[in-house]
Formats: structure tokens, C-alpha cells, sequence
């Protein structure tokens, strides 16, 4: 079964300001991937239950909190944090 994942923008936007200040902005850029493509596949069995359709989910270098609407077939991307091995701001 195949879902829509929209993110909101300012979850959008920060995830292009943690991948702007990483040291490693490819771990970030795989871990939205493995995101991405978990919550189109089968978002209900990912993360944990929070409140209502609210779930929340850790991948190595990000969580997400996200809304499930089943009728839909959507997810809807609430926020995005760094987690574990915390890359600071770029070496200039």
C-alpha cells in the first residue's frame, strides 16, 4: 500500500537547517530517505503512538513527529529534530 508523506514547511525548513550545519550531510540525507520511504510504505507501524493520529518516529540522526490519516492513505510530517550522534555546525 502506497502513502502520500507531505511535510510542513516549517519541518521542511528545518530539516534543510540541520543539513546546512551538519558535519555530515549525508547521514542527514539518508536518514530523511529511510523516513520518507517507511512512513509511504506502511506508516502505522512505525515510531510510537502519541495522542490521537500523532505518531513519532527515530531513525540514527532524526526523529519526526507525524500525523496518520488512514482514509487518506496521507502522513503529514509535523516537525524534525536531530537525535544520537549530534553533528554541529560545518567546519568552514
Amino acid at each position: 500500500m502506497n502513502w502520500s508523506a507531505l511535510w510542513k514547511s516549517s519541518a521542511e525548513t528545518e530539516l534543510a537547517r540541520l543539513w546546512t550545519e551538519s558535519n555530515d550531510r549525508e547521514a542527514i540525507t539518508r536518514a530523511a530517505d529511510r523516513i520518507d520511504a517507511a512512513l509511504r510504505t506502511n506508516p502505522m507501524s512505525q515510531g510510537e503512538s502519541r495522542s490521537g493520529r500523532t505518531r513519532i518516529m527515530f531513525e540514527p540522526h532524526l526523529a519526526v513527529l507525524f500525523d496518520v490519516y488512514p482514509e487518506e492513505q496521507l502522513v503529514y510530517v509535523l516537525a524534525v529534530q536531530l537525535v544520537g550522534a549530534q553533528s554541529g555546525p560545518k567546519d568552514e
